[in-house]
């Protein structure tokens, strides 16, 4: 099973905007509703019987369960009956907002994130269960929404179905994020050709085994200056006016701007790292250990998280094999004779006192980097090699 996502941007009547914005504000109320029913539950089971709360007390009887998806569900079904409102959007749309925060107390349990926070406000709901045949042309066709132009920027795959619809709200309009899947079975990409190894950084975005050093654009510290006068001329006015209104619009498409240009320098880098190589290496990074640093800024302005994510989609996409391994020690060790070379952030060259190989040190971690990806696959590499993977001649 093949599961594609792609985007379009929406060009929904007054009529439908309404809607949808009425849809966002139910399902934000709906999950704010869920999060304090979970909240209160968990708050009344705080305390011991002996030592309550001087101010306030929590007393939900002992017998009644924790709040879950399940029982959430059943609630919003009786719900709807007594609340005409609950009636307009969708059963699922409204379901799938009590799956999300399940999903988010999942995480929180799971991978450590935290509390759910209640939401100011809600930015997409989903459609998870489609008829055959939404996508008409440059229309998609929402239940209980009704036909809605969109703007084609990419035929519609051949042999796929559109299976689930995300309608996103964003500075610059809305968006459908459509999920098409087909029943085609896709090998997973084994170790071949040419090896690249890559090391992420702030002074160079990033290097290669090969020696390339590709500049950080640092998107987010170029277009600081702008924002900042946004956001000064934000604070003189009322909060709530109508100019105060228009200014938080264009500070958030400034937001928008500077994502989208990330995010399409990316890609290009991607596809630009897929055409020199058949197997890409890159480091495991502990990313939100980075964020909290002293460069933290300019860790989350350069996202290596969301770059890392999208270079391993251009890489199944193009057959490039990819894989990740230890980040632990890559700028210490020498990429020609494995000795240990300690040097600090400011050393930017390494030269190795064993073996006399000099590099510029990011250069050396790519191929430390590379050395490491090449040991983790070396045994399936020899397989390749005789021709005897699953059986079958290999070129």
């Amino acid at each position: 099973m093949l599961n594609i996502t792609y985007e379009y941007k929406l060009q929904p009547t007054l009529e439908q905007e309404a809607v949808i914005e009425d849809w966002l504000a139910i399902c934000r109320k709906v999950y704010n509703y869920a999060l304090a029913e979970r909240k209160d539950w968990a708050r009344s089971r705080k305390s011991p019987v002996n030592a309550c709360s001087i101010d306030r007390e929590y007393i939900i009887p002992a017998d009644v369960k924790a709040p879950t998806f399940a029982s959430q569900c059943k609630s919003l079904a009786v719900a709807k009956k007594v609340i005409p409102e609950l009636k307009r959007p969708h059963t699922h749309v409204l379901q799938q907002t009590l799956r999300t925060l399940d999903a988010a107390f999942v995480a929180m349990w799971e991978r450590g994130h935290g509390f759910p926070r209640f939401k100011k406000r809600m930015r997409s709901f989903v459609f998870p269960q489609l008829n055959k045949g939404v996508v008409e042309r440059n229309r998609v066709n929402l239940p209980k929404i009704g036909l809605v132009k969109m703007r084609l920027s990419r035929p519609v795959p051949e042999g796929f179905e559109a299976k689930q619809i995300r309608v996103v709200k964003r500075a610059s309009g809305y968006y459908a994020l459509i999920v098409f899947q087909s029943d085609v079975d896709v090998p997973e990409v084994q170790p071949h050709g040419e090896p690249l190894g890559v090391d992420v950084g702030i002074e160079s975005y990033l290097a290669t085994s090969a020696g390339e050093l590709i500049a950080n654009p640092r998107f987010f510290v170029k277009g600081q200056r702008k924002l900042k006068s946004l956001q000064r001329q934000l604070k003189r006015r009322k909060k709530g006016s109508s100019r105060w209104l228009k200014l938080q619009k264009k500070i958030a498409r400034h937001h928008e701007k500077l994502a989208n240009a990330r995010k399409d320098f990316q890609f290009k880098l991607a596809h630009h790292l897929c055409e020199q190589a058949g197997m890409v290496f890159v480091e495991k990074l502990n990313l939100k250990g980075l964020a909290r640093g002293m460069l933290g800024k300019h860790c989350l302005d350069a996202a290596w998280g969301s770059y890392l994510s999208i270079q391993e989609w251009v890489c199944w996409k193009r057959g490039v094999y990819f894989a990740k391994v230890e980040a632990a020690g890559t700028s210490q060790e020498c990429p020609q004779c494995s000795a240990v070379v300690k040097k600090d952030l400011s050393v930017r060259v390494h030269k190795c006192p064993e073996c006399g190989y000099t590099t510029n040190r990011d250069v050396a971690a790519a191929q430390v980097v590379k050395n490491r990806g090449l040991a983790a696959v070396g045994h399936t590499v020899k397989k390749l090699k005789e021709g005897k993977v699953n059986g079958l001649p290999t070129n």
